[in-house]
């Protein structure tokens, strides 16, 4: 990485380590989170016993949980607020807008770094921040100690030349990145973007390209800080917080691609994986059913109005449902303020506060098997609240045109032209400013976190699932509107995890708890801790698995629970649900290193396993879990 963006500011931000190779410490600067996740990352936090965070900003937005049909969303957003006055924490309230598109408006700062409780914290790097996303005890102990540890990234440079054509996208060259490199290609990587493309990108696009480096598998994703940064904070009235940021001339990659953007054209990503790309022409004219615009990739005011621009003196087709969600508040306001608010609702489109809402399951579930355009970054097999629901991940542009078409169409041969606000004005009537006391405010939907057991030295469990490639955070803990009410309470969710795949994971875990073996990629997605806490809860002892996601495989680790691969991936094929798994000499193996040994008794075999993590993760482990390891190491 030498020479790179990815070098220069993870240099000035170093505590320990070195950047050439294994386990480095970073200062970090600023921290999110939001109300699915930040219940479980503040619970921790109130066990660290500790005061004022150590960071310079952080935030907690209400942006996910904002269907208030019972109180449960209401406890837990009291709980977090208690916590944000006691600690020094700037709330935002339920309709504020969306973490990343606020933080992106407001407190996003070229060469910082960010650490979120959210997988699309990297949308910030659309104005040249470091942010990556993280288990919420991660995020606790960046807000305790002001630090957050990570294996040295590898750099992907995407090198992005030619101008797009008028009506492509941000999210069109992003799926054409994924196209390329799978939800796989960016494991391991930081994805650094250059070359003389990217002048033609809006702060925005390069924030919906950063947003989806997620779908990578990407730590992170970063754009330069130039021009186009200065004015868009500028804009925002922070132009004090711009600094210029680019690569060096002779910067050193350990990958590149380039891609010339004057080639692409717009694209889809069809059920149920954001890497199954096409171009959007060659589903034109298939029916449209429903049409969601926003959520954190496509929710800016630049999306909207291009939007706006489409349904002027048009109306949504009558087959078809229309739901608009707005990034943030201010845009709201300004929409409201130059008549783009009032087209949407002339055009028949039903108008969403500024939030997550559908595209975290909350709500505006399809009709069974209907088929769905988003605007959004995941389309997980029921995601939506509609298991049988065909979700397609799209621009906004193409989803306008679609839903007034009724069916896929494309906005090919349309001109934009729309200039960025010079003042886009600030709204701070949804933030609450901390007010240091000490009262804590718990509802009696939250439950305490399930605590870890010591590393045992023989583990001797039943394969009680055993499952594919890539599966996801949504499958181990679902999302949707019924079940997120309940990100507080462990034990209930966990009566429904991984139903998705099977009816009766929860019943098979709670007879002895078990070992759960693996694909390719397990634990994609989401960065919610949940799903480690769940199987924790359960009595999971370990995950055998081909490979994991960079934040599911750190939040195993932090909950106890050994994320072991196989040595020969071709083990995998021997092992089958049901089947006795005894491992032998666990505690030595992880604390000193080497290959743990996998003994299937009833089949007469043994399989090699690995634990490929650092000096620290093995200490984790045998503290049993990072907080213990947080409170006793310091």
């Amino acid at each position: 990485m030498k020479g790179s963006l990815v070098e220069k500011i993870l240099k000035a931000h170093l505590l320990k380590g070195n950047l050439q190779e294994g386990e480095i410490q970073i200062k970090i600067d600023q921290t999110l989170t939001q109300d699915s996740t930040g219940t479980m990352a503040y619970l921790q936090l109130e066990a660290m016993d500790i005061g004022p965070v150590a960071t310079e900003r952080s935030v907690a937005y209400i942006d996910h949980n904002m269907l208030q049909q019972g109180f449960e969303n209401a406890d837990d957003h009291a709980f977090i607020k208690s916590c944000c006055d006691k600690h020094g924490i700037l709330y935002s309230k339920p309709g504020g807008g969306i973490c990343h598109q606020v933080h992106l408006e407001r407190f996003a700062i070229p060469g910082k770094t960010l650490l979120g409780s959210d997988s699309h914290t990297p949308t910030a790097g659309g104005l040249g921040s470091i942010a990556i996303g993280a288990g919420g005890l991660d995020v606790a102990v960046a807000m305790a100690k002001g630090f957050y540890y990570l294996p040295v990234p590898k750099v992907y440079f995407i090198e992005l030349v030619g101008k797009p054509k008028d009506y492509i996208n941000g999210k069109d060259i992003i799926l054409t990145v994924l196209e390329k490199l799978s939800v796989k290609g960016g494991v391991g990587y930081i994805m650094e973007y250059g070359g003389e493309g990217i002048d033609h990108l809006s702060v925005t696009d390069r924030a919906t390209i950063c947003n989806m480096g997620a779908e990578l598998g990407a730590t992170s994703s970063i754009f330069p800080s130039d021009e186009r940064t200065k004015e868009f904070l500028k804009a925002q009235g922070r132009e004090k917080d711009y600094l210029p940021l680019q690569a060096d001339e002779d910067a050193v990659y350990d990958k590149k691609l380039q891609i010339d953007l004057s080639t692409i054209e717009a694209k889809l990503a069809g059920p149920h994986s954001p890497d199954n790309v096409e171009e959007v022409e060659n589903l034109v004219g298939m029916k449209v059913d429903q049409v969601c615009i926003g959520s954190c990739t496509n929710s800016s005011y630049m999306d909207l109005m291009r939007v706006s621009k489409i349904l002027k003196g048009k109306k949504v087709h009558p087959d078809t449902s229309l739901v608009i969600s707005p990034g943030s508040a201010n845009i709201l306001h300004l929409m409201a303020e130059n008549g783009a608010l009032a087209t949407f609702i002339s055009a028949g489109a039903r108008i969403l506060e500024a939030g997550c809402g559908p595209c975290i399951g909350m709500g505006q579930a399809p009709k069974g098997g209907g088929v769905s355009l988003r605007t959004f970054n995941r389309n997980f097999k029921g995601r939506s609240g509609t298991m049988d629901a065909k979700v397609y991940l799209v621009s906004p542009e193409t989803a306008a045109m679609s839903a007034i078409a009724g069916t896929v169409q494309t906005a090919k041969g349309w001109s934009f032209d729309i200039e960025e606000p010079l003042d886009y004005g600030k709204n701070d009537g949804y933030f609450v400013e901390p007010r240091f006391q000490d009262k804590i405010e718990m509802g009696k939907n939250i439950k305490p976190f399930p605590i870890v057991k010591p590393l045992e030295d023989q583990i001797d469990k039943k394969c009680i699932l055993k499952v594919g490639d890539n599966i996801t955070t949504d499958d181990i803990c679902p999302s949707n509107a019924k079940l997120l009410p309940y990100r507080s309470n462990i034990p209930y969710l966990s009566k429904f995890s991984f139903t998705t795949i099977v009816d009766d994971f929860s019943e098979r875990a709670k007879k002895d708890g078990g070992i759960i073996v693996a694909g390719e990629n397990y634990g994609q997605g989401s960065s919610r801790e949940h799903a480690a806490l769940i199987p924790l809860f359960l009595g999971i002892k370990a995950v055998i698995a081909k490979s994991f996601a960079r934040i599911h495989r750190q939040n195993l680790i932090n909950n106890g629970i050994l994320p072991l691969v196989f040595k020969n991936k071709k083990d995998y094929d021997k092992v089958e649900e049901g089947d006795q798994i005894h491992l032998v000499k666990v505690k030595e193996i992880i604390k000193n290193g080497g290959e743990l040994l996998c003994q299937l008794p009833e089949k007469g075999e043994e399989i090699t396993l690995i634990f490929d993590g650092s000096c620290r993760e093995r200490e984790i482990l045998e503290f049993g879990g990072y907080l213990n390891y947080a409170k006793k190491k310091g």
